[in-house]
Order: structure tokens, then sequence, then C-alpha cells
């Protein structure tokens, strides 16, 4: 098959809540309506750690587990071990784990065991300044592909129109074999969330009681432009 697919032919783009306190995690167990997804982003999370385990069970959506590297927007500083322990920890909760490209080879066992597990896994890039050009982008997926990745998850600085069409580009014109889920950060954020999923961006991020990341909307505003 040459060409892009139609809109069509798309899958639906699926809503991830993110949880990254403790009053978005209760927040979240009291959801009448939950989303497709929860992200549990455990380098928040690390003051309550010990809490968590009797709470997720209570979740009503397939998790989605990382911590994020403190150059990639992670806060606590944690080293790469610290970030290790806790995405072995909570791995069995998870129906997918979320790593970094930067620490994907540091990280293989934890890939090598989710793979063994059929934890799908989402290999990620974060540039919180710029958003490279389509064919960077379309390197490092690539590399994502060849560290086992089920989804290569982008997420990219969007303050300018063309800062939003390299990232809108690489989405729609990509050549590589691998779902994508794409996102802007800043003062075009919001809108590059709605344009990207229906561009064929498969996940689409919304906060649920705080956040720490410029665009990005809510669950019930992403639900108010359509998507669901």
């Amino acid at each position: 098959m040459t060409g892009g697919s139609s809109a069509n032919d798309r899958p639906r783009p699926r809503l991830v809540g993110v949880i990254m306190s403790s009053a978005s995690l209760d927040f979240a167990i009291r959801m009448r309506k939950p989303p497709d997804l929860f992200e549990l982003r455990l380098d928040h999370l690390v003051p309550m750690v010990d809490k968590l385990e009797n709470k997720l069970s209570r979740l009503r959506a397939p998790l989605i587990i990382t911590a994020r590297h403190p150059q990639e927007g992670g806060t606590n500083k944690l080293s790469t071990r610290q970030r290790r322990d806790l995405l072995f920890r909570f791995l069995r909760r998870a129906h997918y784990v979320d790593v970094e490209l930067r620490s994907a080879s540091a990280l293989n066992p934890l890939l090598k065991l989710a793979r063994r597990r059929k934890i799908r896994r989402m290999i990620s890039f974060h540039d919180l300044k710029s958003t490279p050009d389509s064919r960077r982008l379309r390197v490092k997926a690539r590399a994502a592909k060849a560290h086992g990745a089920d989804i290569f998850k982008v997420a990219t600085r969007t303050d300018t129109p063309a800062q939003l069409a390299r990232l809108l580009a690489f989405v729609t014109k990509k050549d590589v074999d691998l779902a994508v889920s794409a996102m802007g950060i800043g003062k075009l954020g919001a809108i590059s969330r709605v344009l990207l999923s229906r561009a064929g961006s498969i996940l689409v991020y919304a906060s649920l009681r705080d956040s720490d990341i410029e665009g990005q909307m809510s669950l019930e505003q992403l639900r108010a432009f359509g998507i669901r």
C-alpha cells in the first residue's frame, strides 16, 4: 500500500489521564468516566510511592508507567538506578512502560522483561526547547523501533507555527512502520494535541487536577473537542 492512510482508516486516538500527585490519583480513583489509560508519573510520585500499591487497584483503566529523565522534564533529580528501580517495582501493574530513547540502552533489561510479560513498550523523546526537523525525528523513530518500541512518543516545543508544522509533518509523512504519539508543549501545545490526534497520533495526554506542562489540556477540554 502506498501513500498515507485516510482519516477513516486510522484508529481512534486514545485519551491518557496523567497522574502526578496524590490529589490527581484520588481524583482518578473517583472518576465515573475515566480515560482510556492513566499515565503514572513515578518521578513526581516518589514522596508517596509506598502508598501507591494499595491505591492502584482502584483505578478503572490500564496503566502506563514512566519515571521521567531529569533532562526530559523529570522531577526530583532521580538517578538512572532510582528510575530503573521504580519501573521494575511497578512493572507488574503496567500495560505499557515508557522510557526515553536516551535511557533505552541503560534500561534494556527492563524492556526485555516487559516484552516477556507482554507489556507494551513506549520509547519517548522530549525536546523542551524546540522541535527538530521531521528528518531528525524520523531518525529517532527508527532508533526507537530498533530498541523494540511498540509506540514512539514525541513531545516537543511548539511556541511558533513553524515548530508545530515540523511536528505535524513528521506525523503525517513518517516513513517508519511504528505507531506514534505526538504532542506539542508551549504556546501552541493545546491546539497541537487536537491537530495531531486528527493527523494520526494515537495517544492524547490530558491533565486531571494538576499539570506542570504548558499546553496540556484537561480531559474535559479534549472531550469537548471531540476526542473521546
